[in-house]
């Protein structure tokens, strides 16, 4: 790990974005998880509530992130008393080469990792180190015009692999027609498939919840809320 370094999102204190809490989506929401937020994204999409990791033209990139060395983070990490790793951001596999040795050294230390991707690139020799992938293919309402929001290889790997876990966020019912698309296109079975609503409030995620309730019970998906928006809202860190 000498020399390695990770680009981080800062907190409002100007501390690196690594905090503990519990996982808020997904198939281990509720998990006991420390989180560790990288910086930058290739897309941009028009509802992500983290854009201060890759939005330069409304945030200060300067002020919003630092590189920090593996060896650092991975103290803060084992510190800590969730087992539990999330690697998030932005899009972490940006960072593929240099979470390499990251995970490892976690993995060593027998901690279990999540990692949360778009799906858009390649993990690479990096798929096995990680206990469960929360790829997030964007829909058709999250924007990216003129992004390559849904690359063939990236998403066959991920679908190929049983710990990756699909998590659709949903706005309206519309959007359950190209779900169902890609979930057909790319052989992703039922029980691997996550629903979220989108929402950054409680009324919000609310007002989503029930129509997409019954349509992971109807098709035999996963459903999953926003536990850190019900329980904190949209704060930063948390």
């Amino acid at each position: 790990m000498d020399g390695q370094s990770l680009l981080l999102s800062r907190m409002a204190s100007g501390e690196p974005e690594i905090f503990s809490s519990v996982q808020g989506e997904g198939v281990s929401a509720g998990v006991a998880s420390t989180f560790v937020r990288l910086a930058t994204c290739n897309l941009r999409c028009s509802w992500c509530d983290t854009a201060y990791t890759w939005d330069w033209t409304r945030f200060d990139r300067a002020e919003q992130t630092l590189e920090r060395p593996v060896e650092a983070i991975l103290a803060d990490v084992l510190g800590r008393a969730p087992r539990n790793v999330v690697i998030t951001g932005g899009e972490p596999l940006i960072q593929r080469g240099h979470l390499l040795p990251f995970t490892a050294a976690l993995k060593d230390a027998g901690m279990r990792i999540e990692v949360e991707t778009n799906g858009t690139i390649s993990p690479g020799s990096l798929l096995p180190n990680v206990d469960q992938w929360n790829v997030s293919p964007k829909l058709r309402h999250a924007g990216n015009e003129g992004l390559d929001r849904l690359p063939e290889g990236p998403l066959r790997e991920f679908a190929a692999w049983p710990q990756a876990y699909f998590k659709f966020v949903v706005q309206e019912e519309r959007d359950l027609a190209e779900v169902e698309a890609l979930r057909e296109r790319f052989a992703i079975p039922a029980g691997r498939v996550v629903l979220m609503p989108e929402g950054t409030t409680a009324a919000a995620l609310n007002a989503r919840s029930p129509w997409i309730a019954e349509t992971c019970a109807a098709r035999g998906y996963r459903f999953s809320s926003r536990l850190h928006i019900l329980i904190w809202g949209d704060k930063r860190g948390i």
